[in-house]
């Protein structure tokens, strides 16, 4: 419950600063560039050594990239058949395409499934939402950021963004089984805490409500992807096709519902990839998802 009052009232706080005369214009890049370049890596550094990698694994770690690679696939094809910008397009992709599978999707897991369904909740943020977001995500924001680069100017891009390279780091550590001194680690931790409420400061310095802004519709478009056909791919393979029924694939299908991952839009947010209607995705996803994940709970509970 904690963390539900938390996004509301940095949400908020966010909102009220945006009227006060003495806050920079540029205050949500400054809060942006914290989030992306200093606590992202300590999050890395923290969480990926720690990840105790086997097959089994697959089914919760898969939902964050079938998820983002489906995105990738269905807003690309109606960004060229509808004639969409490349910054609408590549938002909509990273917004729509990753979860908040973390801040909130811990405590809603952990109230319905108690610890186990956490164990599973892990493995689908952190191989999976955490990783997407390092890797396809930072690709898919330089691509429909830059316009038309080449292969190495892309790799180049990727291989020196600072989240990139301790994410290559963290996974080093973790196949040679090191880990940081319990001081380290606990000074990483402390700096990727300050994840969320950074983000959500900057979502509300940037939320605006506007009966006539032209992004109402691709808004309702990406929540429709992530609130419900996301969950919906996720159900049809692992229930329908797979076979699947037990708790830890509810967990995973309840993860995929959750509304938009706040990092991935302050990603697509740093890249000037559409900021307005990134922020709109969190401010009106967070709350509409709480009607849509009760929906998929009781859905789940028929299975």
């Amino acid at each position: 419950m904690n963390n539900f009052i938390l996004i509301f009232v940095f949400l908020f706080f966010g909102f009220i600063l945006q009227n006060i005369k003495q806050i920079p214009k540029n205050t949500h890049k400054i809060l942006n560039w914290i989030v992306i370049y200093i606590c992202l890596p300590a999050l890395a550094l923290y969480h990926i050594p720690k990840i105790k990698w086997d097959n089994q694994l697959l089914y919760p770690i898969g939902v964050a990239w079938i998820g983002f690679i489906i995105s990738c696939f269905f807003f690309g094809y109606l960004g060229k058949r509808l004639g969409w910008s490349r910054k609408l397009t590549g938002c909509l992709i990273i917004c729509a395409g990753l979860g908040n599978t973390s801040f909130l999707g811990f405590p809603i897991i952990e109230a319905l499934y108690g610890e186990e369904g956490m164990k599973t909740a892990l493995l689908v943020d952190q191989p999976g939402s955490f990783v997407v977001l390092s890797t396809l995500g930072i690709l898919v924001a330089t691509v429909y950021s830059k316009g038309n680069l080449s292969g190495f100017q892309i790799a180049k891009k990727i291989a020196f963004f600072p989240p990139f390279i301790t994410f290559c780091v963290a996974c080093l550590m973790n196949v040679f089984q090191f880990d940081f001194s319990n001081w380290v680690q606990l000074f990483f931790k402390t700096i990727g805490s300050g994840v969320t409420p950074l983000a959500l400061l900057s979502v509300g310095l940037q939320l605006k409500f506007e009966k006539r802004s032209m992004h109402w519709g691709f808004l309702s478009l990406g929540l429709l992807y992530k609130l419900i056909i996301t969950p919906a791919i996720i159900f049809f393979l692992y229930v329908i096709i797979l076979h699947q029924h037990s708790d830890a694939i509810k967990v995973s299908i309840l993860e995929s519902a959750m509304a938009p991952m706040i990092t991935g839009c302050i990603l697509a947010s740093t890249y000037g990839l559409k900021p307005r209607l990134s922020s709109m995705m969190i401010g009106f996803g967070i709350p509409i998802s709480f009607m849509t994940l009760l929906f998929w709970y009781l859905i789940l509970q028929l299975i």
